[in-house]
């Protein structure tokens, strides 16, 4: 079963702060609240090509897995994916302006959850989709935070 959940958010701030923001990972644990760590496994800056493993908790589960960054186009397009662990899946985040100084954010998660029983995989969709809302809520707070504390 494919699961293909495409979520986005409109973000008070230029294109270029929100695209930063969101694609370092080491702010990861900040906005994702299934995230609980981020190691880089190659040295730093974030490029095509680069890895970080990720330590997440998603539906009761603890999941590990490493991405690689496939895909990099600064202030528009970030992707990256893994093909390890219960749920191999690519994920993407794009920016476009929406506005005199906003954003619209996507995230789009595409993947097979393999790991996963046959019984829960109907609801894994579901399931990311409220986890991708709320994350996009979060990082929308925590950046428009930003606006108002400078």
């Amino acid at each position: 079963m494919t699961v293909d959940v495409r979520t986005s958010i409109e973000i008070d701030r230029p294109r270029a702060v929100i695209a930063a923001y969101a694609a370092d990972p080491d702010n990861a644990t900040t906005w994702y609240s299934n995230i609980k760590s981020v190691e880089w496994k190659t040295p730093k800056p974030l490029d095509v090509g680069s890895r970080m493993a990720f330590v997440a908790h998603f539906m009761g589960r603890r999941l590990s897995y490493t991405y690689e960054v496939r895909e990099l186009v600064e202030g528009e397009r970030f992707v990256m994916s893994t093909q390890q662990g219960p749920f191999p899946m690519e994920t993407t985040y794009s920016w476009r302006d929406s506005g005199p100084g906003s954003t619209r954010m996507e995230l789009r998660n595409l993947g097979e959850p393999s790991g996963f029983s046959k019984l829960v995989a109907p609801f894994i969709g579901a399931a990311m989709r409220r986890a991708n809302n709320k994350d996009l809520a979060r990082l929308k707070a925590v950046l428009e935070a930003e606006t108002h504390s400078n």
